[in-house]
């Protein structure tokens, strides 16, 4: 088999699965198979693919048609400048918790930073690589995700300091930033099968209106810090009337997508 004939073949199969990238996820899983970028493929298309590589992209093919993300077939993620660690253990960090990153940029040198819900580090981590000066913990409720983070930490030599607690840990913050779970309840079952049926549940659901993790957060932090959160677009006037000075920031898709205030 040659590369062409690869990309062809588990590109139809991943769109008749239902995948909604089928051409890209085909050649991200060959071209890691194969240990080569992406942009080889198209410039080789005739490369012969050996048999022990041509397995590897059939079981890898088969696992995406069950809709199982393509970052835990890989094992990894990129995020901003980074590159982490993820599996089932963890959500696949997503592109609009960038903003999350982005809002704490402007923090004074030295400053504190605490990332509630931390999952494998992505936004803690990548905060750390564009701003070394800061003071960046963490913290997650399953103990599972921050051995993910620790990992990730280690990997990335940066020095994140990841504790196993629920809720807000004790300590004298400039800024409490959180990507908390924020789908409502009822939502669940109409979810890409990519997230029921392999992302962790505990990390995305939160009760009737899916707020009831940012409520508790938020009551739980001194009264004047400074808080970003991410949410759904929907939510955005209701993250805002739970703080002081709020305002909300758009994500690639002008849809509100995470909200900057204080404690009240």
């Amino acid at each position: 088999m040659i590369v062409r004939e690869a990309i062809e073949a588990a590109t139809a199969a991943l769109d008749a699965a239902g995948c909604s990238t089928p051409k890209l996820d085909a050649e991200l899983l060959i071209a890691d198979t194969l240990d080569v970028a992406r942009e080889r493929l198209e410039l080789d298309p005739d490369m012969e693919i050996p048999p022990a590589a041509a397995r590897v992209i059939g079981e890898r093919v088969r696992r995406r048609n069950e809709r199982e993300p393509v970052a835990y077939i890989l094992g990894r993620k990129g995020f901003r400048n980074i590159e982490l660690m993820v599996d089932s253990r963890v959500l696949v960090p997503r592109p609009e918790s960038e903003l999350l990153v982005e809002a704490a940029l402007d923090l004074p040198e030295g400053a504190h930073v605490h990332d509630v819900g931390t999952g494998s580090g992505a936004i803690a981590l990548a905060l750390l690589d564009e701003r070394p000066d800061l003071r960046v913990t963490a913290s997650e409720v399953s103990p599972g995700a921050v051995e993910v983070a620790r990992e990730n930490a280690a990997r990335l030599g940066l020095p994140l300091e990841v504790e196993v607690v629920e809720g807000l840990p004790p300590g004298d913050y400039d800024l409490v930033i959180a990507n908390l779970p924020y789908v409502r309840d009822d939502q669940w079952d109409g979810l890409m099968p990519e997230i029921t049926r392999y992302e962790p549940r505990v990390a995305l659901t939160s009760g009737a209106d899916g707020l009831d993790a940012i409520r508790e957060l938020i009551s739980a932090i001194p009264s004047g810090t400074r808080v970003v959160l991410e949410h759904s677009h929907d939510q955005a006037e209701e993250v805002r009337e739970l703080l002081d000075e709020a305002v909300s920031y758009p994500d690639l898709s002008s849809w509100d997508r995470i909200t900057v205030g204080r404690a009240p």
